[in-house]
């Protein structure tokens, strides 16, 4: 699908004003190519947290230090997805075993 408003220039302001114009499908589209960039750099390793990320993953931290059993393990996670039949949330690749969850 291509969008026809976005082959022109356009100031932000023009953007924002198209927006509620499209339909699910094209604004999909739109998030999907907004998010491209952000996903290569996380997945080739390059990406730079915030400092409010950083101050989360260290409370994060911080707590589990504390408290190492109070999380759940990826299996308890997935075991309750299956059972509330929110299978769509459960990923399924290699690296959701790894860690803990709260």
């Amino acid at each position: 699908m291509t969008l026809k408003f976005i082959s022109s220039r356009l100031s932000k302001a023009e953007i924002l004003e198209e927006l509620p114009k499209l339909n699910a499908g094209e604004l999909r589209e739109i998030h999907d190519r907004i998010l491209q960039p952000q996903e290569a750099d996380l997945l080739g390793g390059h990406a730079k947290p915030s400092e409010e990320e950083k101050a989360l993953h260290d409370r994060e931290l911080e707590d589990y230090s504390r408290n190492p059993e109070a999380g759940s393990s990826w299996e308890e996670v997935e075991s309750r997805l299956k059972q509330s039949g929110d299978r769509e949330m459960a990923p399924r690749h290699p690296a959701a075993g790894r860690g803990r969850s709260a």
